[in-house]
């Protein structure tokens, strides 16, 4: 068995005993702030959709096939490109009849019902389009919301304010409390927010589609936390 020297190790103790032990961190203070900033928006995004009941599920499906075949039909006439237009929400149920207490349920039928999701980027033909595909056979209408092709630059001006408003308030709660703002130590976005959904049904709807696209803004939020020193 190899000894190992006694000096080299008790070397290494004394070392570690005399190292300095690390300050205490500096205090920190941490501050969340706002931002927001307003486009009008360049892009729509619908979700159509075709319903029908029949006696069998063959009969209904064959239905909803041949009005959604119409709607797409339309909306590549009208110019919408294939890369904006997405078939989603297939569905298939029975209908039950009589279901009251003492009576077998029965199924005396079939509901049958697809949807297509687009986006329609040219936003002054989106009222004559609803008008169309409506007339062409679809009979559901999900969600409508207004967006941007490019919401990057718009994001990032509010990100900008965002992290502006959060350093006023650091300078303004390190002034009143008597310290000096000191170096950014981490700096975290908490999100941003999604363009709101309009709920339409076809009952409620005018013979003219007339649309409105108002006003989008964009909102992001940060957390900032900084180092604090004591005032010269």
């Amino acid at each position: 068995m190899r000894l190992v020297p006694l000096a080299p190790l008790a070397l290494v103790l004394a070392l570690a005993v005399s190292a300095p032990v690390a300050a205490d961190a500096a205090p920190e203070l941490r501050v969340t702030g706002t931002g927001s900033a307003t486009a009008a928006p360049d892009m729509a995004t619908l979700r159509l959709g075709v319903g029908h009941e029949a006696d069998t599920a063959a009969e209904a499906m064959a239905l909803v096939s041949d009005d959604l075949g119409r709607v797409m039909a339309e909306l590549q006439a009208a110019g919408i490109e294939a890369r904006d237009i997405q078939t989603s929400g297939l569905n298939l149920s029975p209908v039950w009849g009589d279901r009251s207490e003492g009576k077998r349920p029965r199924i005396t039928g079939y509901s049958a019902a697809n949807g297509v999701t687009v986006r329609v980027r040219e936003l002054d033909g989106l009222g004559p389009l609803l008008d169309t595909v409506i007339g062409t056979g679809a009979n559901t209408l999900d969600g409508l919301s207004f967006g941007l092709q490019e919401p990057g630059p718009v994001m990032d001006e509010a990100r900008r304010a965002a992290v502006a408003e959060a350093r006023r308030k650091a300078e303004l709660f390190a002034s009143a409390s008597g310290q000096s703002l000191g170096s950014l130590v981490s700096l975290v976005e908490q999100g941003a927010n999604q363009p709101m959904q309009m709920k339409m049904s076809f009952e409620s709807m005018a013979d003219s589609m007339p649309m409105a696209e108002g006003e989008l803004e964009l909102d992001a939020t940060v957390t900032m936390v900084f180092e604090l020193g004591d005032t010269e």
